[in-house]
Parts: structure tokens; sequence; C-alpha cells
């Protein structure tokens, strides 16, 4: 993989069909550097955030776009989420053990996807998708095709270290050829998943399309970044009620609030929940301990 960490559009000069290529390394060991996941977890959680990355080429406003699969066995929640900066975090919520050689849709038994799109101003957008794919590509092209009638190639490669993805879609409001589709969907099909993760985008593009006017375009970076903070752990706080807060720091000195995205901690102590519930409601940012 030479174009690792990015993302890069590619446009048919000729079609009505656009696509986009992606790459992680460095962002998904960043990820899953804290977390203890098994092989299979990371593997999908991989996916998951090839996904995201890929979805990133259609935001067009300042907010997040998450994208999770829910099941009914041991795998309770995998989740993978990017905002319009192409900063990138991933967790799997886990109960027991996981069977190494399982499959997407039996680590997700009675499962389903779920597309949430939240822009920082404007309407929240959410859909859901059966889990009946047989991976999750699968399931993306079900979601495309049903709630936006947009004919969609999807393909996601992960060996539990790095991440690739490739998503083909025939342009909204325009009229591409069936044919055109067809051909150029069943020529990115002929790509095999360690094509995916270890050729460079020039080599690939040229490996499935060199009979085809296209190009790809500057490439655009793609990074591990959580977005918690001291004032949002704070802030969540205040759910729970200023006497219980009180209560336990009585009996345990301290509230140790921990990131599960980062494993990032935030140490909280009287001092701060009392200006949590104060009308200032103001608290020192220095006391932060990893």
């Amino acid at each position: 993989m030479s174009n690792p960490d990015q993302i890069q559009r590619i446009m048919f000069d000729e079609l009505d069909i656009r696509g986009v290529v992606s790459g992680l390394k460095k962002t998904c060991s960043d990820c899953f550097e804290n977390h203890n996941y098994p092989p299979v977890i990371k593997q999908v959680l991989g996916e998951m955030l090839a996904a995201v990355s890929l979805l990133s080429s259609n935001l067009k406003f300042e907010g997040r776009l998450i994208l999770q699969a829910q099941g009914q066995g041991n795998v309770r929640l995998l989740m993978a989420e990017t905002n319009q900066h192409r900063d990138v975090r991933a967790i799997a919520r886990l109960e027991g053990d996981v069977p190494d050689n399982a499959t997407f849709t039996e680590l997700l038994p009675q499962g389903q996807v779920v597309l949430t799109i939240e822009p920082e101003n404007g309407q929240r957008y959410q859909g859901v998708v059966p889990l009946d794919g047989e991976n999750l590509a699968k399931c993306l092209e079900s979601y495309f095709v049903s709630s936006e009638q947009l004919p969609t190639y999807v393909q996601l490669a992960s060996d539990g270290e790095t991440a690739a993805g490739l998503m083909l879609q025939v342009l909204p409001a325009e009229g591409s050829g069936q044919d055109d589709w067809e051909r150029i969907s069943f020529l990115a099909s002929t790509l095999k998943s360690i094509e995916l993760l270890e050729l460079d985008n020039e080599t690939l593009l040229y490996r499935l399309f060199h009979e085809e006017t296209c190009r790809l375009y500057e490439p655009d970076s793609v990074q591990f970044k959580c977005t918690c903070s001291r004032e949002r752990s704070l802030s969540s706080l205040k759910l729970v009620g200023k006497a219980d807060l009180l209560s336990l720091i009585e009996e345990e000195g301290c509230i140790d609030v921990s990131c599960q995205f980062c494993n990032h901690h935030y140490i909280f102590d009287q001092t701060d929940v009392e200006a949590l519930f104060s009308e200032a409601g103001t608290t020192d940012n220095s006391q932060n301990v990893h």
C-alpha cells in the first residue's frame, strides 16, 4: 500500500460514474493501540474505518458520519465515525468470547447496520439496513440502492493491521447508461482483496480501468483523532446529579472518566463538581491525565 492514510476520488471523464479509493495504515494502528481487540474484531473494524473514509468523500457540511453494526450476540456494537476533516475513530463493545473465524453476519446475529449523519447545523438523518448481506460492503450497497436509489459498488478489505476500500457510484441526476455501469462494476468485481490492500492507487486504477478514460484527484489525508475533551466529559456528569457525584468523590477520592475510544482519562474532584453546577460552570483545564 503506497497510498496509506489517504482517500482519492476517481473521475470517469466520459461516464456518469464517480469513485473513491481509500487506504488506512497508521490510522488503524492508532485506533487499535489502546484496545486489546481479538483479530477478527480488528479486521471488521478496519473495514468499517475504510467504509467511513469512503463515505466522507460525500460530506458537504460540518458534522459527523457514524456507521454502526449492532447484533444480539457477544458482539453488541461495532462503530466507526468520521467528520468533515476526515478524522476517524472506532470502537467495539464485546460481551464474552468471540469466535476467531466468525464471519461478519455470525458476529452480529439478528443484526442491523445503522448509518447516521449529524450536521452541526441542520437535521439529523439516520438510515437502518437489515444485516442480511454477506459482508459489510454488501450491506452498504443495499443501503444506497434502497435509500438513495444510487447503483453502488463497494469493496472493503482489512487484515486487522491495514484496511482499504473502493466505492463506485452512478452520479445522482445523471443519465448513466446501464451498459456502462454493468461494465465498470464488473471490472471492479475482479479486484482481489489482497490487491486492494497492497496496490498503490495508480496501479489499481490501471489494473481495473486501463481501457477507460479516468483519473485520480489529489489525495485527502485521513487520520485517527478522538473528539473527547475534559469539558465534554465533565458536562456528561451533569446527568448523574450533584449529590451523587459528591458522594462518589467522598467514597473514591475523585471521579475518573475514561474515553472508550482513546482510553484518555479525565480526573475530577469536588471543586470541579461544584463549578459544574455553579452558574459559571467552569473548571480548570489543566487536570487531565493519560
